[in-house]
């Protein structure tokens, strides 16, 4: 009988072997059979493993296609963890003086108005005082009150139940204002996160599901990485199978900058069209499409139904959207990636998963001065 010593030897053997292993998905994985008889699949329960070995069949014992998955997960963490190079965003702290430049500066009070309270400075060098309200120049309401109001509506609030529930924290704006705070401030933080690339997995999956535009039917296709539920890009079309969405695919590839291993869909033929003239090369490694999705089983889509939920949760409030470029969507997508926190992801959000903190209390601030700051530099 085989000891447990020597199942471990002989599964980290396999774990550091090139090929010997295949991930399906989160949950189930391949192991090639040493003896030449194909695969063992692997799936992940609660606090184990089914293998279908006759060793863990027969025998009820840990078998060397388990130990070579954990080892194999374990290596790929250490991995992760020494390689992937964080992304940090932090909140953006004022370091010269406006006018002399000189960094001798320090707090000088608060400036009081009805807008709210802003930081005021003094220059140890030339004597002057000012406030710096990053991102937020010239704006008759404070900072808090319009990062409050997107976090209201992309949580789910309509524009008339955010425009009231500012009313209760003193800020009285229509809410025609707070739509116009979302169109500017989503344009600016798209434009900046669109330069930082997400450490992303090589397993992604793409869907579409239908819209409502100015009363029309349209689609909204997104591509998604499958382990960091990362929303990677998206595409508004006309159609559902014919529509051409090589955009998407070529998106993706230039914002991640690589193409990936696995690709996921449901068995559109556009979608496959899209494969070949964008991520199928002559040499390998070959990007492997998926079409055979199912509701339940090893390949389904729940990851990717999830996040369309959430963009059908937004369009129910607001009952359709008013174009195809609105703001919203995008916006839906920067609430998905960098502030809503994810229970499958133990409570981080994508983009820490995939490398990139935002750090401070309010995220959108923080987010927005730096979106601010690097247009001016």
């Amino acid at each position: 009988m085989m000891g447990e010593d020597l199942r471990e030897t002989r599964g980290r053997a396999i774990a550091e072997a090139e090929g010997q292993i295949k991930r399906i998905d989160a949950y189930t994985y391949q192991v090639r059979s040493q003896s030449g008889n194909g695969w063992y699949p692997l799936i992940a329960m609660k606090s184990s493993w089914l293998c279908s070995c006759p060793d863990f069949i027969f025998r009820g014992v840990k078998c060397k296609h388990i130990w070579a998955v954990e080892i194999s997960l374990k290596l790929r963490e250490r991995v992760a963890s020494q390689v992937k190079s964080q992304v940090v965003i932090q909140p953006v702290n004022v370091s010269d003086c406006l006018f002399c430049h000189s960094q001798n500066i320090k707090r000088f009070g608060i400036r009081h108005n009805r807008s709210g309270d802003i930081q005021r400075f003094l220059c140890g060098d030339c004597g002057r005082t000012f406030s710096v309200n990053i991102g937020f120049e010239k704006m008759k309401h404070n900072p808090q009150g319009i990062t409050t109001a997107m976090q209201l509506y992309f949580s789910g609030e309509s524009l008339r139940h955010t425009q009231r529930s500012l009313e209760l924290l003193g800020v009285k704006v229509s809410h025609k204002t707070v739509y116009l705070w979302i169109k500017k401030y989503i344009g600016l933080m798209e434009q900046y996160l669109d330069q930082i690339t997400p450490q992303v997995s090589d397993t992604w999956r793409a869907d579409e599901m239908y819209v409502k535009i100015r009363g029309n039917m349209k689609y909204l296709y997104a591509l998604m990485d499958d382990e960091t539920r990362f929303w990677i890009a998206q595409q508004v079309a006309n159609t559902k199978y014919t529509e051409d969405v090589r955009p998407l695919l070529a998106e993706s590839m230039e914002l991640a900058g690589k193409r990936p291993k696995r690709f996921i869909t449901d068995g559109a033929a556009n979608f496959h069209d899209a494969y070949l003239k964008e991520f199928w090369t002559n040499r390998g490694p070959r990007t492997e499409h998926v079409q055979h999705i199912r509701l339940q089983g090893a390949i389904d889509n729940n990851k990717m139904e999830r996040m369309n939920g959430e963009t059908r949760d937004r369009e129910k409030v607001m009952r359709s959207l008013k174009r195809d470029n609105s703001p919203i969507i995008k916006g839906v997508q920067v609430f998905h990636n960098y502030i809503r926190p994810h229970m499958a992801l133990k409570g981080k959000t994508p983009a820490e998963a995939c490398g990139i903190k935002v750090e401070g209390e309010n995220k959108w601030m923080t987010i927005i001065q730096n979106a601010s700051h690097e247009t001016k530099i």
